[in-house]
């Protein structure tokens, strides 16, 4: 990998880091070569502190680490993009980014839909609506519906009307996810599954 540190006069690059699992945008620092070579061989990820004017290793009084998986640098081979796995939060403010966000395992829109099934879940015996009935009525009937809608599913993949298959299709992942937080689990654990088997 060629870096180009003495493009600015202080030899120093940014360096863009990302969590490698969640891909969510964690912080900025800046390298020197003395700092990506220690990155290197220590798989820690250490920085030059620009306010400190010394090596800067995230993570050496508050034992947050960033774990070092991977670095790219960009097309003019001046900045850098660090994928880590950060242990702890990564903002000294006690926050998953320096940006306050969250760095949860995001799926889209499929994970709004789970966020909506939590509430629904937690607020049960308050709610009128059709996924807080379905928990009322426990997990028997929970799985009884996704069986329903299996069922469905592979009749209607077997005809030629697509949009039938979408929307039965549809009905069978919203009635698995609710099936899955009734067992306690979620999106991400069988996606967990999966990536082990892949392996």
């Amino acid at each position: 990998m060629k870096i180009d540190f003495n493009k600015n006069q202080d030899g120093l690059v940014p360096a863009i880091v990302q969590d490698a699992k969640t891909k969510t945008v964690l912080m900025l620092g800046y390298m020197n070569q003395e700092a990506f070579d220690v990155t290197q061989q220590t798989k820690k990820v250490t920085f030059y502190s620009r306010s400190k004017q010394r090596l800067w290793t995230k993570g050496e009084e508050s034992g947050n680490f960033l774990e070092l998986v991977n670095i790219k640098n960009d097309c003019d081979n001046d900045t850098l993009l660090v994928f880590v796995k950060p242990i702890g939060p990564t903002c000294h403010k006690g926050t998953d980014t320096c940006w306050g966000e969250s760095n949860k395992q995001e799926y889209g829109f499929l994970s709004q839909l789970e966020e909506v099934i939590t509430s629904r879940k937690n607020d049960m015996e308050n709610q009128k609506s059709y996924v807080a009935s379905l928990f009322r009525k426990g997990i028997n009937k929970i799985a009884q519906k996704v069986g329903e809608e299996a069922v469905e599913t592979v009749i209607e993949a077997k005809d030629s009307n697509d949009e039938l298959f979408l929307n039965e299709s549809a009905d069978l992942l919203f009635h698995y996810l609710i099936l899955l937080q009734a067992k306690g689990f979620r999106l991400e654990d069988i996606i967990k599954t999966l990536k082990d088997r892949h392996k």
